[in-house]
């Protein structure tokens, strides 16, 4: 399975093909070259209308044309920092539009938040940009970065955290519907040992580590079924945008955006890829306040992360594959497909979705 670690080194938009041919725009994607330089790039045998909307929604005629009949596949757009454009490219020959994003945003102090949209998903259709964002937590955003957020129009905001994490690190996006589902870390410590991957292991050694990443991730599929319902109940309610976190966004959200992609028809090669971005996207800084002596003394869990805190091994995100290049998350799916037959099986069985629910899901997040 070290085919995995190539698919890490791709940019995620570039997921949606291989090639390019007459009438199809493809390999889409959109870096930041500076705070108010975007570089959009793309693949087309015919030349592409650029054009740029403030809404993940915009039709082309509501959008601005700034780059007409561009054959070089590169465009360079100024932006205003801190806003976030969406831009749409339009084969000059067919008429074909794809909408493209920058997937992670660039925010001074948070920590891997990012969109979920554009992957390839069920029926040719991809996910929509704008509406599922996913990202570590949120207790040292600065009054810009919450801003940022906060004109993404995001209507409900799902904590997956446990009560001893959102009381250590509350969330500074007041304002945003606040859903959680309350639990207790210890128990989840408890279960897989030191080799969860936002705690330190200083007295463990690697195979420990990651045979409890094993272990951890096998447990999931229940363990967080809380908050799996939870999350798709809000998608479900079609209230408008939904962010869900954990501390470092990369576990237990990255667990809850399988399952999502999974029931929009995501590939799982491509579900891995995304999961695999956390690595690069993660600002371990930010994701926790400082723990304070007097927190850690009185409190197993503030020890945990201040020990996480004050260890430099922990300062840099780890991979989240094993020796061989295999994903941590692959054990959940392994999991789910012993005991459910398959990610569509897990979300019947476990979660309580039906087909209805289902082709709702894909009506409202496809195009």
């Amino acid at each position: 399975m070290k085919h995995y670690r190539l698919l890490a080194g791709l940019p995620l938009a570039a997921l949606t093909s291989v090639s390019a041919w007459a009438g199809t725009v493809t390999d889409m994607k959109v870096e930041r070259a500076a705070p108010d330089k975007l570089v959009v790039r793309w693949s087309d045998a015919d030349p592409v209308d650029v054009l740029q909307a403030d809404r993940p929604d915009a039709a082309p005629g509501e959008a601005r044309l700034v780059s007409g009949k561009d054959a070089d596949g590169r465009f360079e757009a100024t932006v205003t920092p801190g806003t976030r454009p969406y831009f749409l490219l339009r084969d000059s020959r067919t008429g074909t539009v794809s909408r493209v994003a920058e997937r992670v945003l660039p925010l001074e102090q948070g920590s891997n938040f990012r969109d979920i949209g554009g992957y390839p998903a069920a029926g040719g259709k991809h996910v929509r940009w704008g509406v599922i964002f996913r990202s570590g937590g949120q207790p040292m955003l600065t009054e810009a970065d919450v801003s940022e957020i906060k004109a993404l129009g995001i209507v409900n905001l799902i904590d997956l955290r446990s009560d001893e994490e959102r009381v250590l690190a509350p969330t500074r996006l007041d304002g945003i519907r606040y859903n959680a589902v309350g639990y207790s870390m210890a128990p989840m410590l408890a279960g897989i040992g030191q080799g969860v991957s936002q705690a330190p292991a200083a007295k463990a050694a690697p195979s420990d580590a990651l045979k409890g990443l094993a272990e951890g991730y096998r447990r999931f599929p229940v363990q967080l079924a809380p908050q799996v319902r939870l999350v798709f109940d809000r998608l479900l309610g079609k209230e408008g945008p939904v962010l869900y976190n954990c501390s470092a966004g990369q576990d237990r959200t990255g667990f809850v955006s399988a399952m999502v992609l999974s029931a929009l028809g995501v590939q799982r090669e491509t579900i891995y890829a995304d999961y695999l971005l956390s690595t690069p996207s993660r600002r371990p800084q930010w994701e926790l306040p400082p723990i304070t002596e007097a927190q850690a003394k009185g409190n197993p869990i503030a020890g945990m992360f201040a020990r996480f805190q004050n260890d430099p091994a922990h300062a840099k995100p780890n991979p989240l594959v094993t020796a061989d290049g295999t994903p941590f998350l692959a054990n959940a799916f392994a999991e789910i497909d012993s005991r459910y037959g398959s990610a569509e099986g897990y979300l019947k069985q476990e979660i309580g979705l039906n087909d209805a629910d289902l082709a709702s899901l894909r009506s409202t997040y496809l195009e």
